[in-house]
Order: C-alpha cells, then structure tokens, then sequence
C-alpha cells in the first residue's frame, strides 16, 4: 500500500482548519465560541464553500436517496429530519429517477424553505442544447427560479470532458450563471480521476468539484485516487471540494452494486466504526459531505456525527487507511473504472 504522504497530510489538515471552518456547534467549534442560527433553528458547523465565499453546512442530504425513498411521506419526514438538525445542504440532479427526486424537493422543500438552503442540482447532458433543457426542467420540478450550484454530471473520462466541451455544455454553464439562473457551477464524477484532472487542464471556470473521498481512496495511489491527484490542486485552486461516496456507495457495508448490501468484505463495522469513516472525510479540506438517506433515522445518525466531529491528526488517519488496505480497489470501490 501507498500511504498519503505525511507533510501532505498535514498541509491539508492546516487547510481544514485554516481556511474552511466558518461557524457551528461541533465540540471544537463550541470551545472556540462559534454558532450559527437561522429562523429554522441551531444550524450545523458550516465551512466556506471555496472561492464563492459561501458558507454551507457540512454535511448535506443527497437527493438519489430522497427519489428512491418508497414513499411521499417518508421522503417528507427525511428532508424535515435533515431540516430540524441543521442541514442546510440539498443535493439533487435532474437524472435520479427521471426528475423524481427533484420533483420531491420542489414539493416538501422549496415551497417553505427556499430561502433557508443551498439547492444544488445536476445535468448528464452531453451537448449544450440539452444543458439548456436540463435546467429549465430542473427549475421547473424544484419550483425554483434560480439554483445555487449546477454541476455537470458524472464525468466518465478526459475524453468525455473533451466531448462535452467540444459541444457546448461547458459553454452552457457559464450563460447559465450570467443569466442568473444559476449562482455558482461546478462539475463530478466518479469513475476515475483521469476525467477531474482533464477538466482542470482545460478550464478554470467552476466553483465546485464532486468526488469519492473516503478511507478506501488513498490505497489506489495517485492514478486511481481522487484524494492524492485531485484534491490538492482544488485546494490551490480554491475551488469548494463535496465529499461523495463517503460509505463507497454501501460498499462499506459489504455491498457490491449500487446502494445496495451485499455479500463483499464488511468494512463498517468489521474494520472500522463509521463515526471513524465520517470524521476522516471531514478532516480533510472538503466543504460538505453529502450523505444519502434511507429514512430520517439514517440522517439523523449523521446529523450526530457531525456534531460531535473533532478533527483527526496524521496519524489516526493513516491507521485508518492501513487498516482497509487489504479490501480497497475495485472491491470497496466498484464504480471506479480503470479501463475508462
């Protein structure tokens, strides 16, 4: 295994609590005297979203679970759950379920709390045409007239990226956030760090960058880690950094296709707790980590978690790396694609 370099470590854990924690009410947060209140409520520990200077909560509900949830109702005490403990972070996109889970949102949360939240979403569009279309649907099911972020959507490869760029989305993007429609634009993917590496050679518009971060990353190396080859130069960058695939997709839990429990190695809680596998994601320099929820109980766990995170140092995080090693790789992490 190759570990995360110490110094490296080290500088991004100087970057955490130099340049991100903004306010809130974690056990750190607290002695240092920082809070933060809405009209909702006590909100959670905020970070600075990079450059765009926004503060945003630390963790935020993802919006796949929220469409996939069985019920309207369920899906409704989810998202008042996440509300009532302080999440402020919405994350959603115009392709889960086919617009559902955003039509959710554009039901039970927009209506009453638009101003109280950061709304993102995202569009799978590969030519600027279809951008277009994209969002003007997505406004539309979230009963919105502007988002605060728009992403473009699982990036697959430098070859997609230059394919995307070629026609049109980026180009989209930018109008986008000149029209209004949008505040901020940032770009994901999952597949590989090829795809993340491209868009930065080739473009310096976007405030965000989605990825994988959790304690199977590291063990890839630089090729195959988002962490080591991505995440550094979004620090220099200033571009805001959301934490996804934080459990590997229930990889963590043995599962071995998407959200869903299986028979792999059980990393969580086998290997280790996951109040550890969620305090490392948060000591590195992210600005929110995104979190799917089945039920308001799931969420609810994470909303504790975040309140009683206390930053880890180099070498708790490197124990815990050491101590997935053996099952990181495609097993922990199956929608990491080598071939792409």
């Amino acid at each position: 295994m190759k570990k995360i370099e110490r110094r490296q470590f080290l500088t991004w854990m100087t970057a955490l609590t130099a340049g991100i924690l903004v306010s809130g009410q974690t056990k750190e947060s607290k002695a240092a005297g920082l809070s933060d209140r809405d009209r909702l409520g006590e909100t959670l520990p905020k970070r600075r979203l990079g450059r765009t200077g926004e503060a945003v909560t630390m963790l935020g509900l993802g919006g796949w679970h929220i469409g996939d949830i069985s019920s309207d109702r369920d899906a409704q005490e989810t998202i008042e759950a996440a509300l009532e403990g302080g999440v402020r972070f919405f994350d959603t996109a115009e392709s889960y379920q086919q617009g559902a889970s955003e039509s959710r949102f554009g039901r039970f949360l927009t209506p009453k709390y638009r101003d109280d939240i950061y709304l993102m979403s995202k569009t799978f569009s590969r030519d600027g045409d279809t951008a277009r279309e994209h969002l003007e649907g997505s406004l539309r099911r979230l009963r919105t007239d502007y988002l605060d972020l728009w992403q473009v959507h699982t990036l697959l490869s430098a070859k997609d990226v230059d394919s995307r760029i070629e026609k049109g989305v980026f180009d989209v993007m930018i109008e986008a956030k000149e029209s209004g429609k949008v505040r901020h634009i940032g770009f994901t993917g999952h597949s590989w760090p090829h795809s993340h590496q491209r868009v930065l050679e080739r473009s310096d518009i976007f405030d965000t960058c989605q990825m994988p971060i959790n304690l199977a990353d590291p063990s890839y190396g630089r090729d195959g880690s988002f962490i080591k080859s991505v995440l550094p130069t979004l620090v220099e960058r200033d571009i805001g950094t959301l934490a996804m695939k934080t459990l590997a997709n229930s990889s963590f839990f043995g599962g071995s296709k998407h959200v869903e429990y299986g028979t792999s190695p059980t990393i969580i809680p086998n290997m280790v707790s996951l109040a550890e596998a969620l305090h490392f994601v948060w000591s590195l320099p992210i600005s929110v980590l995104i979190t799917g929820a089945e039920n308001a109980t799931q969420i609810k766990e994470k909303i504790a978690l975040a309140q009683s995170f206390v930053a880890m140092d180099e070498s708790q995080g490197e124990a815990l790396i050491e101590k997935v090693a053996d099952v990181a790789g495609y097993l922990a992490e199956p929608y990491k694609n080598s071939s792409l």
